[in-house]
């Protein structure tokens, strides 16, 4: 069963990127990685941001040592799937095919993508079954 969309700021998902980039880490490494300079405030920023991620269910401290550990619980593609979904829901009656046409007609889908696009168009269509032989 899937889980309900979640929204996310752009600064929340700036704490995912870090952690679906380099897997598991401390708050005072996150905040190394998103705010090279380290001031106490941006240490202070990126735990609010992960006690409201964890409130959302999108990340997982490890309380097991004296340093938390935080990890990510939900994928990026299960995000990008959220986010694109709550989008077709304000925008387009929850409909995905506008947001899609979009992209195509905007010529935002490299070669590649529109590739893949049409396999997985083609995977998605039903197999016709072949005509049963006739007994004669």
């Amino acid at each position: 069963m899937s889980r309900p969309p979640v929204d996310v700021t752009d600064a929340e998902f700036a704490v995912l990127e870090a952690l679906w980039d380099a897997g598991p880490q401390t708050i005072r490494e996150l905040t190394g990685r998103l705010y090279p300079s380290v001031s106490v405030s941006d240490y202070a920023t990126v735990q609010k941001l992960l006690e409201r991620l964890e409130a959302k269910q999108c990340v997982h401290r490890d309380r097991a040592s004296h340093r938390h550990v935080f990890r990510a619980l939900r994928e990026r593609s299960e995000m990008v799937g959220s986010q694109l979904q709550m989008v077709a829901d304000k925008l387009c009656d929850g409909s995905l095919t506008p947001v899609l046409l979009h992209l195509v007609q905007a010529g935002k889908l490299s070669k590649s993508d529109r590739e893949t696009l049409r396999k997985l168009l083609d995977d998605a269509e039903p197999k016709k079954k072949p005509p049963a032989a006739r007994r004669t």
